[in-house]
């Protein structure tokens, strides 16, 4: 039972934790439904599973995340530095902050936070959308390290689970201007040093014993999770080409009164 689990929560991750719609917030609320049982209900399984979403980015984007590759000439390569150096940037508030309050926030991990977060932030998706303006942050080039910053200060606010990593920081990139599609690829590689960050912090602050067959049931979530963000991630890129984001708005608002709605009459 254990592996199916992980199988479904290898898709949920996949889809959501690129998607503007909260990837812990959806496999807490699974666990909700199904019963908070097992290993796959554990912190380190939510958290640690992600490292399969990551990987899928890390495929994707490797030429245009790799400094060293020989096919890019000296002021790409210098290009591809600075955009590093951006990101590194980006993430020292959540490193900071995250670091402080990672512990005290797990106490939030219920439904009705979960419920509310998703409520709160597709109505923000809806109010930035219809307030948007002419992006003045089109690339990575014209990206300062002041922007990059202040988009890392929105992802502070992911701590809070039902927020969106990505959710957060989309939003925070378009309020300061960035385009939808910048702001939807800056958020992707935003991601690959904290959460690589957060799991290593899971795995070394655990007290849970990672025995044959938990190391099993994460690989196997791992596993979905990476084929499932190749996916998603594609169609994430693709869709904001053509779209906004009041699609995703609407859907967490939705999803979000039917939980509160099913735990309320629960």
């Amino acid at each position: 039972m254990e592996i199916i689990k992980s199988i479904f929560l290898g898709i949920v991750e996949g889809i959501t934790e690129w998607l503007p719609i909260s990837s812990t917030g959806h496999m807490i609320l699974f666990n909700e439904f199904i019963g908070n049982e097992g290993f796959t209900s554990s912190g380190l399984y939510l958290y640690v599973i992600q490292l399969g979403a990551i990987l899928a980015v890390v495929t994707l984007y490797f030429n245009k995340l790799n400094p060293f590759s020989p096919s890019k000439r000296v002021s790409e390569k210098k290009d591809t530095w600075q955009m590093w150096f951006k990101v590194i940037v980006a993430c020292l508030p959540a490193a900071v902050i995250g670091l402080l309050l990672n512990d005290f926030m797990e106490r939030f991990e219920n439904w009705l936070i979960v419920s509310l977060m998703l409520i709160i932030y597709g109505v923000a998706f809806l109010f930035i959308e219809r307030k948007s303006k002419t992006a003045k942050v089109t690339d990575m080039k014209s990206m300062t390290y002041k922007t990059a910053l202040l988009i890392g200060m929105f992802q502070v606010l992911s701590i809070v689970p039902g927020t969106s990593r990505s959710g957060a920081t989309i939003l925070g990139a378009m309020i300061i201007g960035c385009s939808r599609g910048i702001a939807a690829e800056f958020s992707f590689f935003l991601a690959i040093p904290i959460m690589f960050g957060v799991s290593l912090l899971k795995i070394v602050t655990t007290d849970q014993i990672l025995n044959a067959q938990n190391i099993t049931v994460l690989l196997v979530g791992m596993v979905v999770a990476y084929i499932v963000s190749m996916i998603a991630i594609r169609f994430l890129i693709n869709y904001v080409k053509k779209h906004d984001f009041k699609s995703f708005g609407w859907y967490r608002i939705i999803l979000g009164v039917i939980i509160l709605v099913c735990f309320i009459i629960k």
